[in-house]
């Protein structure tokens, strides 16, 4: 039986954080992953998630650019959002933000195992000051 294709497992990855479907993220994050280079294991990751998720209540997955190699994701998530509590240490405003992460998923097994992240800041920045 052939292996889905790396961008199907992470389409279906995105679903899954977007139905927040927090349960199910077992089913392609490793037990043992990282994120930034610090071990953070399933656990961690999904309460980092729900963090996320709880402070901007309509945050979406939404893949802008997507690319992969090997065992490796690219992505440029893009968001449009209303942070309702504080997010990467700005406070909420009311008002929608846009901003770009760019993420890199190393995955093994089939699963992630490490992801590598850099959030555009400034423009989240830029769109909190009130």
């Amino acid at each position: 039986m052939a292996t889905e294709p790396l961008k199907g497992v992470y389409r279906r990855y995105l679903q899954c954080l977007n139905e927040r479907r927090w349960d199910d993220l077992g089913e392609f994050v490793r037990e043992d992953v990282s994120h930034n280079g610090k071990p953070v294991g399933l656990g961690g990751y999904r309460a980092m998630l729900e963090a996320d998720t709880t402070a901007i209540p309509d945050l979406w997955f939404t893949a802008d650019l997507l690319v992969t190699e090997g065992d490796v994701v690219a992505c440029r998530l893009m968001f449009r959002c209303t942070p309702r509590l504080p997010f990467l240490g700005f406070r909420p405003t009311g008002k929608t933000i846009v901003f770009a992460e760019h993420v890199f998923y190393t995955f093994r097994a089939g699963k992630i195992a490490a992801v590598a992240s850099v959030i555009d800041t400034q423009a989240v920045a830029a769109q909190s000051r009130p």
